[in-house]
């Protein structure tokens, strides 16, 4: 230690644990009045000598201390940053000016070895940015052990369901081990504490009528009326209670304002008739485990016995693209305005569904747009299924389930999986999942499977067949049940839609007084699905081989081709029983057997059994189906036509 003041008359006398020293007692320098020597675990060498003076009445880790080895909570300066009486020779000294005449005092008994200056880390006010002392000073507090108000409120946090889980070991270790809940703050703005004392004896004042008088004036003026109402207003004829004095005095201090938004639960919902205690849910950022979930949970079980809400949601915060904090002085701000004029309120909406809620959130320009590409797939979607329902009327051309073919069997079974999927994201606050869901539904599920299968049924398909009726009342099920689904997150877009939806009497007039689509387990066929989702992956490998040719120049759109099918194993015999299916669904002209069609063949790495060849279709291309095929041109009134299209055509 002496070593830092530049002096080498000194030797190491003996070197020692602390441990000895604690509870012994130093002579002050040049004051009456002894120090006892404790140990401290946040005192360290790294910034000082080890050794450092305590003052209970100027510091948390401080008091904390000297609540452990019961020393006295000295706090010697006032209201205006000058020594008290107990400060001795120091009394009416502005802290600041003490100092050089407590270096004086030192340097006269001999006690001071050196000085000099240092820089020193300071707190400082959040507002005036002035730098502020602590100290100690009466406050009003909470007791978290006083009706055992700790393990009540433990107890009430289990009963909550936390989103995410994490949530709830985060504010129960934080309860478990807080402190008491000081309530007082001295600010000369806030909420009152309305206590009165008794300036005779310092009682407090416990008196209904006084509190009942209080609360009809605040009703009428508001908080504010504290500090402009003359004490008799409020307190009438009212004496203390342990002397019989009229004589009071006001609390100047204000609540926490924590205390203030910890009992919305009692000002919002209990004062409103169509609202409901406790809440279904309370959200906000992960910060307010240790604020405004808190003090709410405090408040309602300290007062009701009961926490005040169902559930907890917490989400992360705003960043930018490479997950960096916003900031203005950075430049990486996105404003909601901006969003909303750029690229509408939809997308803006998307975004906020599209991500994992429970880390920080991203946002970019590039974000944005792969979000605008997201939604103009969904809405297109919407927008083709709407488009093929045209002359669809639920009442009238509805087909059951069991005259359907089995790929709208299974279109309903994908969708039933969706709905499911979908609930179970909105139920858990999974909202992304909700996104991710209707995205791959749209895209996946229905425009690259079913509705590219379905288009050939609804555009060559005679009106008021069963094929095609049974495609819209598919169509029809399934876009009903999207809206009401997107309609929390699409908000504008499934309105719109609504409105262009074929007419039934259980409509509802808006989307958002319709309830989500009901359960339907009957269309639930795991057997069918399987043999679909087989089939598909068949379809997909040649579909693969029809991009190679197209790509090759061997043929343009895929109903130019001819596709030959050669399968081995165990493969062969599914693919013969379902040999029409495969040429429907691949939207082809025709399929043959590998021997028939040699040209361009691709070998299959995800089935190993099978090869596909793809050589352009005989004959010519019909123009209503567009298929190719050799009976175009047979038919006198029709000769554009192949047979299928002249028949429908001549029986329309």
């Amino acid at each position: 230690a002496f070593a830092a003041f530049e002096r080498d008359d000194y030797s190491i006398i003996a070197t020692f644990q602390a441990a000895p020293l604690e509870g012994r007692k130093c002579k002050h320098p040049f004051m009456e009045r002894e120090s006892l020597m404790i140990l401290a675990p946040y005192v360290t060498l790294e910034t000082g000598t080890g050794i450092v003076h305590t003052a209970p009445g100027h510091g948390r880790e401080d008091y904390i201390s000297g609540l452990k080895y019961d020393l006295p909570v000295l706090s010697p300066v006032d209201n205006e940053g000058r020594f008290t009486d107990e400060a001795g020779p120091y009394a009416g000294l502005l802290t600041r000016e003490a100092n050089a005449k407590i270096n004086q005092d030192l340097a006269h008994a001999g006690f001071l070895i050196k000085e000099g200056k240092l820089g020193h880390s300071y707190p400082h006010c959040w507002r005036c940015k002035k730098p502020v002392m602590f100290r100690a000073t009466e406050q009003w507090f909470i007791g978290m052990e006083n009706n055992d108000l700790r393990s009540k409120a433990l107890a009430a946090i289990k009963e909550v369901k936390w989103t995410p889980q994490w949530g709830m070991e985060r504010i129960y270790g934080m309860v478990e081990s807080r402190p008491d809940w000081c309530l007082s703050r001295q600010r000369a703005w806030g909420v009152p504490l309305t206590v009165f004392f008794c300036k005779n004896c310092g009682e407090v004042l416990s008196d209904r009528e006084v509190a009942e008088r209080i609360v009809a004036i605040f009703q009428q003026e508001g908080a504010d009326a504290w500090f402009s109402h003359k004490n008799e207003d409020f307190l009438g004829s009212a004496t203390c209670k342990k002397c019989g004095s009229n004589d009071f005095e006001k609390e100047e201090d204000i609540l926490d304002v924590w205390f203030d938004s910890g009992v919305s639960y009692a000002a919002v919902l209990e004062e409103r008739q169509e609202l409901q205690v406790p809440a279904d849910l309370y959200l906000e950022g992960s910060d307010q485990h240790r604020g405004w979930f808190q003090s709410s949970l405090l408040a309602s079980v300290g007062t009701r016995g009961t926490p005040p809400y169902r559930g907890v949601l917490t989400h992360g915060f705003v960043v930018d693209g490479e997950g960096k904090k916003m900031s203005k002085s950075i430049g990486n701000v996105i404003a909601p305005e901006e969003i909303i004029k750029q690229y509408g309120a939809e997308i803006l909406r998307l975004w906020v569904s599209s991500e994992d809620y429970r880390d920080d959130i991203k946002i970019s320009d590039e974000i944005l747009k792969q979000l605008s590409d997201a939604y103009r797939k969904i809405r297109n979607t919407i927008r083709y299924m709407l488009g093929n329902l045209y002359d669809f009327d639920p009442a009238e051309n509805q087909v059951t389930y069991s005259d359907m073919s089995e790929l709208d069997q299974w279109a309903l079974h994908q969708f039933e999986l969706l709905k499911n999927k979908v609930k179970k994201a909105y139920e858990n606050y999974e909202f992304h999942g909700v996104f991710h869901g209707l995205h791959h539904f749209c895209t996946v599920t229905m425009s690259a499977l079913y509705l590219d299968i379905l288009k050939d049924r609804l555009y060559t398909s005679p009106t008021n067949s069963t094929s095609r009726r049974a495609a819209q009342t598919v169509l029809y099920e399934i876009v009903e049940g999207l809206l009401k689904l997107m309609a929390p997150v699409l908000s504008f877009t499934a309105a719109e839609a609504w409105e262009h939806l074929p007419n039934t009497a259980t409509n509802e007039q808006e989307v958002f007084l319709s309830e989500f689509p009901a359960d339907k387990k009957e269309y639930l066929n795991e057997a069918m699905n399987s043999k679909w989702m087989k089939l598909l992956a068949i379809r997909a490998e040649m579909t693969k081989a029809l991009e190679i040719a197209r790509q090759n120049k061997v043929i343009g759109h895929s109903l130019e081709s001819e596709v030959g099918l050669a399968v081995e194993g165990e493969l062969a015999e599914f693919v013969q029983a379902n040999w029409q299916t495969l040429q429907d669904i691949a939207i082809i002209s025709a399929l043959k057997t590998a021997d028939a069609v040699q040209e361009n063949v691709y070998k299959s790495e995800e089935l190993p059994e099978i090869s596909i060849s793809v050589r352009p279709a005989a004959g010519d291309k019909c123009e209503r189906c567009w298929v190719r095929s050799e009976s175009v041109g047979r038919h006198k009134e029709h000769p554009q036509l192949c047979d299928r299209c002249a028949t429908v055509v001549t029986e329309n």
